[in-house]
């Protein structure tokens, strides 16, 4: 064996690199017209689909197959893997007569997929087939068969999967895309399953999850002096005091920038009320808001704290930036 090469002939490998990254784009390009009445066929069974679709390849394409299964599942097709080799020690029994089976294969001829294949045919599931050769036993005795040839692959030597994979990969997300679409899934629903990730936290949780509640928030009646305001700034310390009235009802809010400007209008900081210093009509949220929603205002009005009310605008909660940091949703 030669020994590893140890210099980088950086012109050559720049070259390379692009000349891969055209024929795989060439090999992409090439899908374009193949998007025909087989593949609305293909979206039809996975969208008829009453139990899953189960994905199976080997090899590389076991690990395209890998990844269009979970692709499938997150945008609303509950769908798995099934390795060829382990489906035909027992595997198999996943596979109802309710699912569809999508096998993917660049040559067709696999021997791990030709094996179960009986098994399928028995079963009478659909069989969606993505092959680089339509004249292969896997294409023949498809259900439907997408072609995902390549006229070559992106590897120096011919033999290493590159256009092939990337080519299946593209047209198994064209197909979930497609699927997706056609089942009105929203990004609502992508959040659902996916409420560990920052889209997750930021389509699902609301203001009422994440705001303050009672004595957490700063609150005042209007005839209570300056002073009186500042310390319950300082204990609550969200930099606001929500002004309100004996029901409850949100009259105003003052903040650190009311102070400011207080303070440049010279007045008598002893004897003044909060009432006469704090900002009347200001912007309040709702419990029901998505936090995203609260979020999107706060940064729109470069304001850091935000009152929470209710239809009759009494005060509910109060969120600031640093509740919506520690939720995730900032």
């Amino acid at each position: 064996m030669d020994a590893p090469r140890t210099h980088l002939d950086s012109e050559n490998t720049r070259n390379l690199a692009l000349a891969v990254i055209a024929t795989e784009a060439e090999a992409i390009g090439a899908l374009a017209h193949r998007v025909d009445a087989d593949f609305l066929r293909a979206c039809e069974h996975v969208l008829d689909c009453r139990g899953r679709v189960v994905v199976t390849g080997m090899g590389k394409s076991g690990h395209i197959g890998g990844k269009f299964a979970a692709t499938l599942a997150s945008t609303g097709t509950p769908a798995f893997f099934v390795h060829p080799g382990e489906a035909s020690h027992g595997d198999l029994g996943m596979i109802t007569r309710d699912d569809t089976v999508i096998a993917l294969s660049n040559s067709g001829e696999t021997d791990e997929l030709l094996l179960i294949l009986p098994i399928i045919r028995r079963l009478g599931v659909p069989l969606i087939a993505l092959t680089g050769n339509p004249g292969s036993r896997l294409a023949r005795e498809a259900t439907v068969h997408l072609d995902v040839s390549v006229a070559r692959e992106a590897c120096p030597l011919g033999l290493a999967p590159t256009s092939s994979t990337t080519a299946a990969l593209v047209m198994g997300d064209a197909l979930a895309v497609a699927v997706l679409d056609a089942r009105g899934f929203t990004a609502n629903d992508f959040a659902r399953s996916h409420p560990g990730g920052r889209l997750g936290r930021r389509l699902l949780i609301h203001v009422g999850d994440i705001m303050r509640t009672g004595d957490a928030v700063p609150c005042i009646h209007a005839t209570a002096l300056l002073r009186d305001a500042l310390l319950e700034i300082s204990r609550k310390g969200l930099g606001m005091v929500v002004v309100c009235d004996d029901s409850g009802r949100v009259e105003g809010v003052f903040t650190d920038g009311d102070l400011r400007r207080t303070l440049d209008r010279g007045l008598d900081l002893h004897r003044l009320t909060i009432g006469e210093a704090m900002t009347r009509d200001g912007f309040t949220g709702r419990a029901q808001w998505l936090a995203v929603e609260a979020l999107e205002l706060m940064e729109s009005r470069r304001i850091n704290a935000l009152p929470i009310v209710d239809d009759a605008l009494h005060l509910v909660g109060a969120l600031n930036m640093h509740d919506l940091l520690r939720a995730g949703v900032a």
